[in-house]
């Protein structure tokens, strides 16, 4: 194995987590060789839908109350106690109180739009295996990717969602939804994160997200989980380590301190959620790339690009119960880095936290005794034991 860097038990000295949000694994990887997909999906009453091409603006012309659910609500419904048959039965609109989405859900990325993430994945590695953690959107998954879990000091409550954006700085009256049903406090937790164990230990880390108010406010903000984090928000992290716009992530690769741990979270045309009525977010993912295999860092450094949600799309995996509220449906992972392994899926079963199991192991950070203790580590979608790809 080549010599570990800045302390790392491997040669990854960073650690770069791209946060994309709304696609199933079947709709954005629908054919691709070697994953697990099906040509049909079923609806409730035993019909088989083939499965038909959209494209990633799709919902631009539907209009926002034409989009998928993505709550526990939709989930429970799709999911059907395990056959994956009730993707017909959710109805348009952010709360499912719309229109009947019939076979809609049913749907795949058009190739010619989803090929930067094929050229990735067969150059790298992708997973076919990973499941979102709690069964709710992308607020909750971006909190369970910095913090293992949602769970309230109150035993069996869980944080699947919020009536409004904005976290910590949210309007009064902002309540978050507890267990897919009750109302919670505001949403301003006290959740022990991942940044407690990277300052504890004195590794670098960075949030790169967006704003919420002000002209260049964006609704990508509603991915910010450390705005919803009272130790960060009213700490010193926010302003050292929490950068917006997103954008300056490619600033920084050119800089001389890129940090060990990022994550990076979209604008809402870059993010691939259906609500977007846009298709440039495998440029955005792209450009990051680019810029990291252009900087010094490169040799050094794993990018993990993960899809938070499943935007209410169907997936023909049903995903393995962790309790309740957990696990959610399978989106999809590639870690692209010059030490993965060139063209390999792994059918290893993960789940969010198995990306902050790799981080924990990589510096020796010890654990956040969350969702992070039974995940699965992404170490085998690398291979140390041959010298950095070009």
């Amino acid at each position: 194995m080549p010599a570990a860097s800045a302390g790392a038990k491997t040669p990854i000295g960073h650690v770069i987590v791209i946060v994309q949000d709304g696609r199933s694994f079947d709709n954005l990887f629908y054919r691709y060789p070697g994953a697990d997909w099906v040509k049909k999906g079923e609806t409730h009453t035993h019909k088989l839908v083939r499965l038909k091409p959209i494209t990633l603006e799709t919902s631009g012309y539907l209009g926002l109350g034409t989009v998928l659910p993505d709550d526990y609500r939709a989930f429970r419904k799709e999911w059907n106690h395990g056959a994956m048959d009730g993707f017909d039965l959710v109805r348009f609109g952010a709360d499912g109180s719309g229109e009947p989405a019939g076979d809609y859900p049913y749907a795949y990325v058009e190739r010619s739009e989803s090929k930067p993430y094929w050229d990735l994945a067969g150059r790298y590695a992708l997973a076919d295996r990973l499941f979102s953690t709690e069964q709710a959107g992308g607020y909750t998954a971006n909190l369970v990717l910095i913090a293992g879990s949602t769970l309230l000091r109150r035993p069996g409550l869980f944080v699947t969602g919020a009536t409004n954006v904005g976290g910590c700085d949210a309007p009064a009256g902002t309540h978050s939804i507890l267990n897919g049903k009750k109302k919670g406090p505001p949403p301003c937790f006290a959740f022990r994160t991942m940044a407690d164990l990277l300052d504890k230990k004195h590794v670098s880390w960075k949030y790169y997200t967006e704003l919420c108010s002000g002209k260049s406010g964006d609704i990508g903000c509603t991915w910010d989980a450390f705005e919803s984090i009272k130790a960060v928000r009213y700490g010193s992290d926010w302003k050292r380590n929490v950068s917006v716009p997103s954008s300056n992530i490619l600033r920084d690769l050119r800089g001389a301190d890129f940090p060990a741990v990022s994550w990076v979270t979209p604008t809402l045309a870059n993010s691939d959620d259906a609500v977007s009525g846009s298709k440039t977010g495998p440029a955005w993912v792209m450009s990051i790339v680019d810029a990291v295999r252009a900087s010094k860092y490169w040799n050094r450094t794993a990018i993990v690009v993960v899809w938070g949600d499943w935007g209410g799309f169907y997936d023909n995996f049903p995903p393995p119960l962790e309790g309740k509220l957990s696990l959610s449906m399978r989106v999809p992972m590639m870690v692209v880095s010059p030490y993965a392994k060139s063209g390999y899926i792994s059918h290893t079963p993960y789940e969010l936290a198995s990306i902050l199991k790799f981080m924990e192991y990589n510096w020796n950070l010890g654990s956040l005794d969350t969702t992070d203790r039974r995940a699965t580590n992404i170490i085998d979608m690398f291979d140390f034991g041959r010298p950095a790809g070009p």
